[in-house]
């Protein structure tokens, strides 16, 4: 199969979609790679890595021109004319994203096969968990840094001072972003009020992580009454699929003291915070009722090196799956099945087809590949 890797053009983003070791298994297996010029420069893998491992260096328009596309992130609006009916294995978040994606992959009949719907064996998400894990240590190192007062905000350290905990941090969510957020917030020695579902998390959580981890289940009033004293708000909701509820409305935004400091990770599901919007890294914050929000819709590619690692780990053996096998390999695999998002012009994820009333588009992929 001839498989395309381009250089990723969302604004900061070093991150590419498969390493050189990863590429050379698959061309020992003979497939064909062709690999944009740089596309690995922002996390140290070099041309001449991919040359060596038997890629082709190519424009982006003969990365694209394959039949199968793995990327990072999803299709830019520049990038909307290389879509042609290939698959495209990546980051989708349809649902939390613009009409005119979705409308561009049914349009143009483009396989749309998304990192963070596929589901192992047992119902986890293996390809979005590395990035979630980098995401949830970066919120906290992000808030923190934003508490500064040189920054705008309030002037609170994280952290212990002389035994003493310092700063309180909220994390709305329990799942691999909230569990990394928690681990990073209380190895610094704050104050850390974790909100979830479920009962039984609590002392699973302090065991796995931190017996000073306070855990309450989650409501709007549970929300409400932390906020007050908040000095660091991490959103970490994930609903697969499916556009982020709002659980923190704008009026308990405006509960916090100015200067705090909200980071929504759920931002690329469009945001479990009323006020949050998308924001890069080129200008990651806004202030809203007096507090900083950071809503960097690509976190982990602040980090490339380390999440590229990551992510071909996880998505290498899937990848491999597709290009020795095609999509029809997935229609065995019920978990697998799942990342198909788009398919010959149908939307196979109800949850998107949902978001934006295009419930006649849907068709279950096992039909479709029948």
């Amino acid at each position: 199969m001839r498989i395309g890797l381009p250089k990723e053009i969302k604004d900061s983003e070093n991150r590419v979609s498969i390493t050189p070791e990863g590429v050379r298994q698959l061309t020992q297996k003979g497939h064909i790679v062709n690999v944009e010029h740089n596309a690995g420069c922002g996390s140290g893998f070099s041309d001449n890595a991919y040359i060596e491992a038997n890629a082709s260096i190519t424009s982006a328009e003969s990365a694209w021109n394959s039949d199968l596309v793995v990327k990072v992130k999803e299709p830019l609006d520049s990038e909307y004319r290389f879509l042609s009916g290939q698959m495209l294995f990546t980051y989708f978040h349809l649902a939390g994203g613009e009409l005119a994606l979705t409308e561009t992959l049914l349009n143009s009949r483009t396989t749309a096969i998304a990192y963070e719907t596929l589901e192992d064996n047992h119902g986890r998400l293996p390809l979005l968990a590395p990035m979630s894990a980098v995401a949830g240590n970066m919120a906290t190192l992000m808030g923190a840094y934003y508490l500064a007062r040189f920054n705008g905000g309030k002037g609170i350290q994280i952290g212990q001072v002389m035994g003493r905990p310092q700063g309180k941090v909220l994390i709305i969510g329990d799942g691999v972003v909230g569990q990394h957020a928690a681990r990073v917030a209380t190895g610094m020695g704050a104050v850390v009020q974790m909100l979830g579902n479920k009962a039984e998390r609590a002392e699973q959580l302090q065991k796995k992580i931190s017996t000073k981890i306070n855990y309450q289940l989650s409501s709007k009033e549970v929300i409400s009454q932390n906020l007050s004293d908040t000095d660091l708000l991490i959103g970490a909701v994930l609903s697969p699929g499916k556009q982020a509820p709002h659980l923190v409305t704008e009026e308990m935004v405006k509960k916090m003291q100015p200067g705090s400091v909200i980071v929504d990770v759920s931002i690329d599901q469009g945001g479990c915070i009323e006020t949050s919007r998308p924001t890069s890294h080129s200008s990651p914050t806004f202030i809203k009722h007096g507090i900083i929000h950071y809503c960097v819709t690509n976190m982990p590619g602040a980090y490339p090196r380390t999440s590229t690692l990551a992510l071909t780990e996880a998505t290498l053996p899937y990848l491999t799956q597709l290009a020795d096998g095609g999509i029809e390999s997935f229609i065995n695999n019920s978990g697998a099945i799942k990342a198909i998002n788009t398919l010959k012009g149908h939307l196979c994820c109800y949850e998107v087809a949902e978001a934006f009333s295009l419930e006649k588009q849907f068709k279950k992929a096992t039909e479709l590949l029948q």
